[in-house]
């Protein structure tokens, strides 16, 4: 499955939907990227946007609709309920499948930079990719909000962005950061009393003696009273927690719940969890649900059928790339198979280590290649997109020549791949079990395969870039991967055959 990153980002819009869709569009036409939400708000002023993609992709559409949002959001003019500091306000990267938090925290220091020294925007990196361990918090950074950091981030040193100016201007400062999925939860109240709203906030958030895990405000949002929070982990303090605290302290002033709102997107089992709890579900399983069942009985079909289906289908994709990539993952599955049926051999015993090793870096080398069939096909698809984008966006060139480096880029990392596999099917064939050294051969042929397959999409794909710098680096890596590829299939199979007694 193709890795996904989700971002969350906050823009201090929420009256003008012009504006709004104009931001939104910026992140629509990113190749690669899907529209997931979008939440408004005209008492905060507030927009809050979920899009998810591959990681490239993501990277990408961060960056325009923070370019987007700078050219159309004046702060001079802006008010609001919500605390905010920037035209894009908030910026969050959040691991979904497949990636890491490490590589989140990567994605926000390179958009960071690039906002800081592109845009000549402030910016600042907050939880997992902050800087510094008061920056963590993103109240912190924002104490003061736009009309306070005016003045503090040119006279004081602590006050100092990550990257990009010591000043602001109309566009104000930017937090850029990688976190873990957040829930957006406000509570109404049945009273218009704004202050009650504040002390039940202060009673409930962490930062003030509350619930661990929990960030509140009380405000004043459509004539009623709002504890408006940010539950950064329902794992740990679920969300029927927060909901019973609420409604304890508000009886306290004589006041009820009268209404939820959710901002954004929640986590199933976030809802998994209220239910269980608010229902009293005693014994239950998660695999009660009728649609996690089916899920799972859907998931054990391991047939290749439904990919052939899909290859023959006549759509474009998944087409010879993804098709690279499966055999590619194939001829790994083999060289840990032959592996494995070495080890545990009295007669294997002196190379049981090395078995052992091989099989571990057989199993990633297959993960890596099975998700390299999803992201062949991706890459194909954000090539279309960049084509069918109007001629006369000013974005068009540069969305084409970055899928068509990006479509050139996957298949040789499957090339790659596929050379490292040959590295591990060259010990399995020479060291494993003589019983199963065909398989090893077998591995082999698909291996090269998948590599000669690749690197003709790498070829055809950068007949299209026009860096000739980009083109060269490329077409020399194909080379350097399909020589070290030939001498490695000719070293194995000539092993193979001595050892088969077949030469």
């Amino acid at each position: 499955m193709k890795p996904l990153v989700e971002c969350v980002p906050n823009f201090s819009e929420g009256r003008r939907p012009e504006v709004i869709e104009e931001i939104v569009e910026a992140i629509r036409r990113t190749p690669g990227v899907a529209l997931l939400d979008v939440t408004s708000d005209a008492d905060h002023n507030r927009s809050v946007v979920t899009f998810v993609g591959s990681p490239e992709s993501v990277e990408r559409a961060a960056f325009e609709a923070i370019k987007t949002a700078a050219r159309l959001i004046d702060m001079t003019q802006h008010t609001g309920e919500h605390p905010r500091i920037g035209a894009t306000d908030v910026v969050p990267f959040v691991p979904i499948r497949g990636v890491s938090m490490e590589e989140c925290v990567r994605i926000a220091h390179r958009v960071g930079q690039r906002v800081g020294e592109e845009l000549g925007i402030p910016v600042y990196l907050y939880e997992y990719a902050a800087t510094r361990p008061e920056r963590r918090n993103l109240e912190n950074i924002r104490r003061g909000e736009y009309e306070g950091l005016r003045e503090a981030i040119r006279t004081d040193p602590d006050r100092a962005p990550d990257y990009g100016p010591a000043e602001l201007g109309t566009a104000g400062a930017t937090v850029i950061g990688a976190r873990a999925p957040l829930i957006a939860y406000n509570l109404y109240l049945n009273t218009d009393d704004v202050e009650a709203a504040r002390r039940i906030a202060r009673a409930v958030r962490h930062s003030s003696g509350g619930l661990r895990f929990v960030k509140a405000l009380g405000l004043l949002v459509e004539g009623r009273a709002q504890v408006s929070m940010n539950l950064t982990d329902y794992t740990r303090t679920p969300v029927h927690r927060v909901q019973e605290l609420v409604r304890i302290e508000a009886a306290r002033y004589g006041y009820q719940i009268a209404g939820a709102e959710l901002i954004g997107l929640i986590p199933e089992q976030a809802l998994v969890d209220a239910a269980r709890w608010h229902l009293q579900l005693e014994r239950f399983r998660e695999d009660q649900i009728l649609e996690w069942r089916l899920q799972s009985v859907e998931a054990e079909d391991i047939s290749p059928d439904a990919f052939l289906e899909a290859v023959a289908s006549g759509e474009p994709t998944p087409g010879g790339g993804s098709v690279a990539a499966l055999s590619g993952a194939l001829a790994a599955a083999l060289a840990a198979m032959v592996a494995r049926t070495t080890i545990g051999k009295k007669k294997y015993a002196d190379v049981e280590a090395t078995m052992q090793e091989v099989a571990a870096q057989a199993d990633e080398l297959r993960a890596r290649l099975s998700q390299a069939i999803n992201e062949d096909s991706e890459a194909f698809r954000e090539v279309m997109a960049a084509y069918r984008l109007p001629g006369d966006d000013p974005s068009r060139t540069d969305a084409i020549q970055n899928a068509l480096r990006h479509a050139a880029e996957v298949p040789l990392q499957t090339a790659r791949l596929c050379l490292q596999t040959l590295e591990q099917l060259r010990i399995v064939a020479g060291q494993g079990n003589i019983n199963a050294v065909t398989d090893a051969a077998t591995g082999v042929h698909m291996a090269w395969a998948a590599i000669e397959s690749a690197l003709l999409n790498v070829a055809v794909n950068i007949q299209g870039i026009e860096d000739q710098d980009v083109v060269r680096a490329l077409r020399e890596e194909a080379e350097q991967v399909r020589g070290a590829g030939h001498a490695l299939v000719d070293e194995i199979l000539t092993l193979v055959r001595e050892r088969a007694g077949l030469s």
